[in-house]
């Protein structure tokens, strides 16, 4: 029997261009999705994937190249053009209205209804779509600042469908998410494309793309590359195909000879946490601690850096108690902390690359009490080049750069105040595969000089691939800390989700 002809394409971009400026973010880019798959789109931060995605959005005009839906030109030059036009996205930052029920979202600028409206109605109405994308147990009336960040998630998709439309972008659904929460968004995807659906699913999590995507379409410098089948590749030939390079080993080696105990934690209590912890981490020592969002493990980095309050037990470096906690007491201990949202509380993000390596250390570029912009100067490049920031950019504002060198500012910073102790919460949330490799790079480089760090994340590869030792986290319990030597993926797995 001849096997069946290839579907033809559902959505079809030929010979994109588009500029910005001095940069060509896009040269003759095509791309290409049918209906029923799930397509991948890959690259590194400043590839060309958020063009392209912001064109087919309708948000970004293509200086040239032409858009096909079942083999139609169409203009989606406006957000609502591609929105007639069956195309609907899910950005990486959620447009849900907090103080609006999950029916008032799912509805929020989509369909026009008919006839009286009554709030009845609009929760009867949006069941059905909340249903599809496996909300059976939610309220429609719930409102959304109450929801989950998976729950939220899926309301958003579910939007999407109460708009009819028949290509789904979604942009790093799962980067906030717990493996459980990831989960269940999968699952989602998948169903959605059993049901005619075409999906483009861009992420930086490669994992998924093995267990959710039929295809893969690498960006690279702005140009795009024939797309791939998944079942065709191997993790490493993707990572070449992403990089342009043969990437040898994600993480660097582990330590060798480990220093003394800098942190030491003896029976330490705060919210989130149910069970006192204690731990000690040395000198050259790269702790991580594996758990699922809202195990406990942000709380008790969150607590050591001051960010709350230890309700019991004592944090000791290089041996002196830390009394009377707080961030600036423990900032002047020589504790570093960078937490799991950089937008948030990580960076300024509408000043100056300078000002932010600066601003942990300003007792060192204020004499008198006035900024010198010279030695912020100075101070910005020696932690630029520590990091490999690009010089060029450090008097451009930081929510500029792209996420992978966003991250990079928001752990150099702490540099300037010559840290004992760096605390890192998700430190590559957001950040591509090159990226990552050269944050573990740099991370594993500050231990080599004699820094502790310890880092708490929901991505369990990092875990097992950076530590060298590993702790696991279970609603605020410490299961187990042992060497990394001594773990396997299941065994993590089995700990931070609790299975026996």
């Amino acid at each position: 029997m001849e096997a069946a002809p290839p579907r033809p394409p559902l959505l079809k971009a030929s010979g994109i261009y588009r500029r910005f400026g001095a940069i060509q973010a896009l040269r003759d880019v095509d791309f290409e999705l049918r209906a029923g798959e799930v397509m991948a789109l890959l690259g590194e931060n400043g590839a060309g994937k958020s063009t392209l995605v912001k064109i087919l959005a309708g948000l970004v005009e293509p200086d040239a190249g032409t858009i096909a839906i079942d083999g139609e030109e169409r203009d989606l030059t406006t957000p609502a053009r591609s929105l007639a036009a069956g195309i609907a996205v899910v950005q990486q930052e959620l447009s849900l209205v907090p103080s609006l029920t999950a029916a008032e979202n799912v509805f929020l600028g989509g369909r026009r209804f008919t006839g009286p409206w009554t709030r009845r109605r609009l929760v009867r109405s949006a069941r059905p779509f909340l249903e599809l994308v496996g909300l059976t147990e939610l309220d429609p009336a719930s409102l959304v600042e109450f929801l989950s960040v998976a729950e939220r998630q899926l309301v958003e998709i579910a939007r999407l469908n109460a708009r009819d439309a028949r290509i789904l972008i979604l942009d790093e659904p799962t980067a906030a998410l717990s493996d459980v929460e990831i989960a269940r968004v999968k699952q989602v995807v998948r169903s959605l494309a059993t049901r005619g659906h075409a999906v483009v699913y861009v992420t930086h999590r490669l994992g998924e793309v093995f267990e959710i995507a039929d295809r893969v379409t690498v960006f690279r410098n702005g140009i795009s590359h024939p797309p791939a089948r998944v079942s065709d590749l191997t993790m490493d030939a993707l990572i070449e195909r992403i990089l342009g390079r043969p990437l040898e080993a994600m993480f660097p080696a582990r330590a060798g000879e480990l220093g003394e105990p800098v942190l030491v934690l003896d029976e330490v209590e705060t919210e989130g946490i149910a069970v006192p912890i204690s731990f000690a981490v040395r000198a050259g020592e790269i702790l991580g601690l594996g758990g699922q969002v809202g195990s406990g493990a942000g709380r008790l980095l969150r607590s050591v850096a001051g960010g709350q309050p230890t309700t019991a037990g004592t944090v000791r470096i290089a041996g002196t108690v830390l009394r009377s906690h707080s961030r600036r007491r423990a900032i002047r201990a020589g504790i570093a902390y960078c937490s799991d949202d950089r937008k948030r509380d990580g960076l300024f993000p509408v000043r100056t690359v300078t000002e932010n390596l600066s601003s942990p250390a300003l007792r060192r570029v204020t004499p008198g009490g006035i900024v010198s912009r010279r030695r912020e100067n100075v101070l910005a490049r020696e932690l630029a080049g520590f990091f490999q920031i690009d010089a060029r950019r450090l008097g451009h504002q930081a929510s500029t750069l792209s996420g992978g060198n966003q991250q990079k500012v928001a752990l150099g910073k702490w540099l300037g105040i010559a840290p004992r102790v760096l605390l890192v919460e998700e430190p590559t949330r957001g950040v591509d595969v090159g990226a990552r490799a050269e944050i573990y790079a740099h991370l594993r480089r500050l231990a080599a000089e004699g820094l502790a760090v310890i880092f708490a994340s929901s991505d369990l590869p990092e875990v097992l691939g950076l530590s060298d030792t590993i702790a696991t986290f279970y609603r605020g319990r410490l299961v187990r800390i042992a060497p990394a030597s001594e773990w396997t993926h299941t065994h993590v797995l089995r700990d931070v989700m609790h299975e026996t």
